[in-house]
């Protein structure tokens, strides 16, 4: 180790040359906020020296900008639809080197085999991938998911070197009210002198201040600056979100102003795969952000050093001495367009192509083999299953919010038109919601009806529901509901869209149901010829038809929810008639 060090220090002071030299560069600079001009001196994998130094290879980078290798602090990398390795080489080339998973999502349909399937599958990675431990799975009673992880589950893995620490506790209810097992979690944590995240919609108050006090340390569900500023005030970090569903940058841009910023980071949360190869990943939000005004390198800071500084990854998020060189080229800060990326000093991604290491084959134990690829446990869909029970003169209708993860109540008079199921109206852009337990073969249905997608006809449905990930169908009439569903099923995990009594289109995701086995080009087309086809059965363009399908049954985000329990009213946590 000392030989290493020695090395580090003799490139640092010019006695020997650097392994490797970046030579006139414009350096962001993220502690002064500044820009300098010089060489950047690399050896052993870590940044050496900043100024005027000699290499035993060199790089003449003309000027160009060197920023720090971006880092996405709050991400579902199962959200992007495919393998951690397809998932690599669709973000390395646009700048991330990093990032901070919640691997809620296959936790819930797979439990401890799925989070360690997520491990091993990002072992040998040329990208970081850090990981924070789920805290509710499932999310609340109200959820029916493939697994339940208690404190003494999650306990063993924080010994594991990647593990930075609880991943956001997203039943605040439950924190608040004191219940043991969320207790525990973060104790366990707290114990570990781990990060704690949040998932905390609108709480606000002494229920906040009950929240904080608990040690969860920030939130990524602010939807305006002023919840965003109370979070602020109260010690919590604050993650601004813009990925594929909820887009909450625009109303989020007062917090890149001073002192705000200094505690904020930018986040993808959940990205599609057509977001990721036709926009970007964090390089579209930092380039999104200057586009709107935000300073350049405040927007850079907030992507490298803030989420660095959060979650404890030291000499990484700065181009600066001992730190790990992690770089990122770009010509101009307005595009903001990556020309090379360079992990621990090797180039991984040169203009737009993956260079990195090649992706490795590997053999899963009967565990992993049996709850991952294997995880779909469900009887097929008949007729009946999908005839309502109750009757009732009004419907209750879980009204979507434009860009927003949040839902509202409508109250509208009972409809029944021909062609359609009943409680269907398209007048009013009403359709009939189902949600059917996957993981154990119980056959519970959950019935409502969805408001403000926009389907004119046939039927939409998703193995992926945030965050128990059951089956849901949105339609206009029970056949199409019935064949879109089924075509899932016989999947074992996917996409599917039915129109007219027939099988229109489907992706299968075989992989827990939330993933594909193929590459991330082929999913992309895929996903964009179903989504271009949803629009002409009237989904509008400003909606991702799946991914907003998908969070239509995460019963922990304000107002109505469809679980297979039933509606759930979010506030008061109880399962509500869809019609009286």
């Amino acid at each position: 180790m000392t030989k290493w060090l020695r090395s580090q220090i003799d490139a640092a002071s010019g006695k020997k040359k650097a392994e490797f030299v970046l030579k006139n560069a414009l350096i962001v600079n993220v502690f002064t906020e500044s820009v300098e001009h010089g060489d950047i001196a690399i050896d052993g994998g870590r940044i050496v020296g900043i100024g005027t130094y000699e290499g035993e290879a060199e790089q003449d980078l003309d000027h160009a900008y060197v920023c720090p290798g971006l880092i996405d602090g709050h991400v579902h990398l199962e959200s992007s639809m495919v393998s951690p390795a397809e998932f690599e080489r669709a973000v390395l080339p646009h700048g991330t080197t990093a990032v901070i998973t919640d691997p809620h999502e296959i936790a819930n349909v797979s439990g401890i085999a799925g989070i360690k399937y997520m491990m091993e599958s990002t072992e040998a990675l040329d990208m970081d991938v850090y990981f924070m431990l789920p805290s509710c799975v499932p999310s609340t009673v109200l959820d029916e998911s493939g697994a339940q992880l208690e404190a003494e589950d999650l306990k063993p893995l924080y010994d594991r070197k990647e593990v930075l620490g609880l991943a956001e506790m997203m039943n605040s209810y439950g924190v608040v009210e004191g219940q043991e097992n969320y207790l525990r979690k973060l104790s366990d944590a707290d114990f570990k002198r781990r990060a704690i995240d949040g998932h905390a919609p609108f709480l606000s108050g002494q229920k906040l201040n009950a929240y904080v006090a608990a040690g969860v340390l920030s939130d990524h569900e602010c939807s305006d600056a002023d919840e965003a500023k109370e979070k602020l005030a109260r010690g919590q970090w604050i993650m601004i979100r813009q990925g594929t569903a909820a887009k909450n940058l625009d109303a989020l841009l007062p917090l890149f102003q001073s002192p705000y910023y200094q505690r904020a980071m930018l986040v993808t949360d959940d990205s599609h795969p057509g977001d990721l190869i036709q926009n970007g990943h964090m390089d579209a939000l930092i380039r999104y952000a200057i586009r709107k005004g935000a300073d350049p390198i405040r927007a850079i800071r907030m992507a490298t050093l803030h989420p660095a500084q959060y979650f404890g990854l030291n000499r990484t998020g700065a181009v600066a001495p001992g730190y790990v060189a992690d770089l990122v080229v770009f010509r101009d800060f307005q595009e903001f367009s990556i020309q090379a990326v360079y992990k621990a000093g090797k180039i991984v991604a040169d203009h737009g192509l993956f260079c990195g290491k090649k992706k490795v084959e590997k053999t899963w134990d009967q565990d992993i083999e049996e709850r991952v690829f294997h995880s779909f446990h469900a009887h097929p869909i008949t007729m009946d299953d999908l005839k309502l029970k109750e009757q009732g003169s009004q419907q209750r209708v879980i009204d979507l919010v434009k860009r927003e993860l949040i839902t509202r109540e409508r109250i509208v008079q009972w409809s029944m038109q021909p062609g359609y199921a009943p409680g269907v109206d398209v007048s009013r852009d009403i359709v009939k919601l189902v949600i059917l337990e996957r993981h154990r073969y119980t056959g519970h249905m959950g019935i409502g009806f969805l408001g403000n997608y926009g389907l004119r006809k046939g039927a939409v449905a998703t193995s992926i529901g945030h965050d128990s990930h059951n089956l849901i169908i949105a339609g206009t009439n029970d056949s199409d509901i019935m064949i879109a569903g089924n075509q899932v099923i016989e999947d074992e995990g996917g996409l599917a869209i039915a129109v007219g009594g027939k099988l229109v289109a489907h992706l299968a995701l075989p992989i827990a149901g939330l993933m594909a086995d193929a590459p991330v080009e082929h999913v992309e087309q895929k996903l964009e010829e179903m989504k271009t086809y949803l629009k002409t059965l009237g989904i509008s363009q400003d909606i991702d038809a799946f991914m907003t399908l998908a969070f239509v049954s995460l019963p922990v985000i304000p107002k109505l929810r469809l679980t297979t329990f039933g509606v759930v009213d979010v506030e008061t946590q109880k399962v509500v008639n869809p019609l009286f």
